[in-house]
């Protein structure tokens, strides 16, 4: 059933993600500027020879037709060649998508390492100075804006105390495992804070509301111990309420952390994406937005069969 079940989601993610382009492809071409503003500008390149690139890359028809172009050479596999380097989308796309997935990777698995113990404690100290302090550093962890904290990390750890390389993937010349790490200690740092500070809220709640179920009282009754009541029956009900929320946050965070890879000078495809903004480069932006659209459904995918997963209650068919 399950196999079905996925098989009808994904056939309704084929309307979804038309409309999703649709929409996209034409709020990207009506957006102030162009991709030939910048040859504009260029004194040397003649009005032929823009003439010349708006044919080549089919700038030259009317929107609709262009979408229609797009959407057909998307469907035959061919994403398109970047008007800012000339090089295929799709080639320029998986060259970032190992630092990304690095970052990304890094950076959720500190959030998870973090936020349910977090979460797990708040909610056993209910209405104590622990779970109000937990809960203001929560809230001081989402509010924070993160190219701010990307700065003070940078200033505090590598312009005061030397410690660590303020930007970059590696340092000229090196590459090593030290070296690597070394740079993306503070990358990941920044970017796992708010989704620690929102995970652990989720987690809180849920399982606070199992916590006062009968069968968790049943359990204490019967001489379970703490451990066992909160890992053995009350985390996995818990953790449902916060699945689609860190479903979706994956989803995200590896389609690309755009801030954090600009601050950081991170060579990964949230700053591919600014720089194709920066360029007008319609190919690859279409490129990557509609990958991390992919990227956001397959998530909720995954959290819907995560749910049956954690509860074998849920079932779908």
């Amino acid at each position: 059933m399950t196999f079905g079940y996925i098989f009808r989601r994904l056939l309704g993610t084929i309307p979804l993600l038309l409309g999703i382009s649709l929409i996209l492809f034409t709020i990207v071409h009506f957006a102030p500027g162009g991709p030939l503003d910048v040859y504009a500008d260029n004194p040397s390149v003649s009005k032929e020879a823009l003439e010349q690139i708006a044919k080549a890359y089919g700038l030259d028809q009317p929107v609709h037709i262009q979408y229609l172009m797009w959407l057909k050479a998307i469907i035959l596999g061919d994403w398109g060649y970047s008007i800012r380097t000339g090089r295929p989308v799709l080639t320029e796309i998986l060259l970032r998508m190992r630092p990304t997935f690095e970052l990304g990777g890094l950076a959720l698995l500190i959030s998870l390492v973090i936020a349910i113990p977090l979460g797990i404690l708040s909610a056993t100290r209910r209405g104590t100075k622990l779970d109000d302090a937990l809960t203001l550093a929560s809230f001081a962890g989402i509010s924070t804006p993160v190219f701010w904290l990307a700065l003070l990390l940078q200033l505090l750890f590598s312009v005061q105390l030397g410690w660590l390389p303020s930007a970059g993937y590696q340092s000229i010349g090196d590459g090593s495992f030290p070296d690597r790490l070394a740079h993306i200690l503070m990358p990941a740092a920044v970017l796992s804070l708010a989704t620690i500070a929102s995970w652990s809220r989720f987690i809180r709640s849920g399982m606070a509301d199992v916590l006062n179920q009968d069968y968790i009282r049943t359990a204490r009754a019967k001489g379970q111990g703490a451990f066992g009541v909160i890992f053995r029956h009350a985390l996995r009900n818990a953790m449902i309420p916060a699945v689609t929320v860190i479903a979706v946050d994956f989803g995200t965070v590896i389609s690309g952390a755009v801030i954090t890879e600009t601050v950081f000078a991170w060579p990964g495809i949230g700053r591919l994406f600014m720089e194709s903004m920066d360029g007008r480069d319609y190919p690859m932006l279409m490129g990557l937005m509609m990958m991390g659209s992919v990227g956001i459904i397959t998530a909720n995918l995954i959290a819907d069969l995560a749910y049956a997963a954690l509860d074998p209650r849920i079932s779908y068919g």
